[in-house]
């Protein structure tokens, strides 16, 4: 052997040692790489968007059929801000739960099960002839939902190599936004006609927003049948689990759905082959119940490093903001139909702001509460169905909700997730504070739609970091977590706006200003990459 070849057998060497080093972990990134960006992750791209359209209507289809159905159901205020928040008690009690067992028993399995019975629910409520059937229904679609919503931020997340990773979890997260316009232009579609069909001589009578109802379930079963058949596994997540063989073929399965190349072409194609595979048991149902158990202990190692340092600081600190975060979100959200519709019956006038509007409304209230009359036996309940206008705001909203999401998408890469992070939170104090001094239709409708967009971003944002702080073994237990925080601050701000409301209206303004102004101060903590 001359001299000449020890150099280049040397780095032989050196890059041998080098892989061997490597984890299964680290070299499914490489690989993933290797698969480039195709057809594959378009496809699952379009499967997250119906999954995640079918979930939003979980929670988002009782703003829009309150009027409709409170005749039907003889609803009062207190029944319907019930049922409103009935979809996220559901989320509340299944979201941690979920996500362990996602991160235990896998991704696709709790996307079927979840969509599935989404569907089933979304029937059921559809059906329902009494406030019961319909309130029961709603709880279990939030549910379901929130089974599998972890579930589908995760394996979108784990299909990508790093260098797309945040560019397709800031696109997911952009259909929010997309599901939002289109539930509005449903809802026009729908809510607006005069349909009844009665049967059996009157007992069961199916109204416009049942029909509404039955027409949102498809994208449940939509969502289904396409996780189902059409995504594999997560290959992250195999790996966890140490097969090995499986990983491999559907990374193979990528790269030629991408590529448009056989297999053999692939790089990666024998990755993994050298690894040992425990010894197949000779009982299956012994090995199933030692399975079931071993995956359970295991979940449990697994998630041990999250509750020590510095992952238990960070999983505090991504909590308490995305707890704040997402109350702002939900309250200006969910309160600007019934915000578009006191200005609408009440036009701004010379000199006058939203804060006058809003505490003349509240005090004509209370005078209408005191003075309330006993109601007639031949009184007849008579719907008010929402004015065009009220749908026609929402698909501003939700247009104006996709601008942030592609300067994101754009600037993620070359600036960061915390320094956008930062710079969102600073222009949601702005526009909250001026929400507060907004003196016409159009500055309402911009700076909530503004407030909305930018808070929507920053869920995304909060998001993203937090797949890139916690590993893949406890990944969706942690995006579970900051998603129940998050609930419960949806929860809490939509219990507590309406009392500083009837306070004073400076006063929840105010309030949202301030939080956001604290949730950029503890984000400047947070780590910029993982460690």
């Amino acid at each position: 052997m001359s001299d000449l070849d020890l150099p280049a057998l040397a780095e032989r060497e050196k890059a041998k040692a080098g892989d061997e080093l490597k984890t299964p972990m680290k070299e499914i990134d490489d690989a993933l790489k290797a698969c480039t960006f195709g057809k594959f992750h378009i496809k699952a791209l379009f499967i997250a968007f119906v999954g995640f359209m079918a979930g939003i209507l979980a929670s988002s289809t009782t703003a829009y059929l309150l009027s409709n159905a409170e005749c039907d159901l003889n609803m009062n205020l207190v029944q319907k801000g019930l049922l409103n928040a009935m979809p996220y008690i559901g989320m509340l009690l299944s979201s941690i739960v979920a996500g362990f067992l996602t991160d235990a028993f896998g991704r696709k399995i709790f996307l079927i099960v979840g969509f599935g019975g989404l569907f089933i629910c979304t029937v059921v409520a559809g059906s329902s002839q009494s406030y019961e059937v319909l309130v029961s229904a709603k709880f279990f679609e939030g549910l379901l939902f929130a089974t599998s919503f972890s579930a589908a931020v995760s394996l979108t997340a784990e299909v990508c190599h790093v260098g797309i990773r945040d560019r397709m979890i800031l696109c997911q997260s952009s259909f929010i936004a997309v599901s939002h316009i289109l539930i509005a232009a449903m809802s026009w579609a729908v809510l607006t006609n005069d349909w009844r069909l009665s049967l059996f001589d009157g007992k069961f009578v199916l109204n416009t927003w049942n029909f509404y109802l039955y027409i949102m379930s498809l994208w449940a079963l939509a969502a289904c049948i396409m996780y189902s058949l059409c995504l594999p596994e997560s290959p992250r997540y195999l790996l966890t689990q140490k097969k090995y063989d499986e990983a491999r073929e559907i990374l193979i399965k990528i790269y030629k759905e991408n590529t448009g190349k056989p297999a053999e072409t692939y790089p990666y194609y024998n990755i993994w082959k050298d690894k040992v595979i425990d010894t197949i048991d000779e009982d299956p149902e012994h090995h199933a119940k030692m399975s079931i158990r071993h995956q359970i202990v295991a979940g449990l190692y697994n998630i041990k490093p999250m509750f020590q340092k510095p992952l238990v600081v960070y999983l505090a600190m991504t909590c308490l903001t995305n707890f704040i975060i997402m109350c702002m979100y939900n309250v200006l959200r969910l309160w600007f139909p019934q915000l578009s519709t006191i200005v609408e019956h009440h036009p701004l006038q010379d000199g006058e702001d939203l804060c006058v509007v809003l505490d003349e409304y509240t005090a004509n209230l209370k005078a209408t509460t005191q003075n309330i009359t006993t109601v007639t036996a031949d009184h007849i309940c008579v719907p008010s169905k929402s004015g065009h206008e009220t749908y026609i705001n929402s698909i501003i909203l939700g247009c104006v909700c996709l601008f942030p999401y592609l300067v994101t998408g754009v600037l993620v890469n070359k600036v960061g997730k915390k320094p956008l992070f930062l710079i969102f939170g600073l222009i949601s104090v702005a526009a909250s504070l001026g929400l507060r001094w907004a003196g016409s239709k159009i500055a309402i409708v911009s700076l909530t739609s503004v407030c909305v967009s930018i808070t929507q971003s920053m869920l995304s944002l909060n998001q993203a970091m937090t797949v890139e702080m916690f590993p893949t073994t406890s990944r969706s237990f942690a995006i579970s977590l900051i998603m129940v925080s998050g609930r419960i601050g949806t929860l809490s701000g939509n219990i507590v706006f309406p009392m500083l409301l009837n306070m004073s209206c400076v006063i929840p303004f105010f309030a949202l200003s301030g939080s956001m102004l604290f949730v950029t101060f503890v984000a400047i903590f947070l780590p910029s990459k993982k460690k």
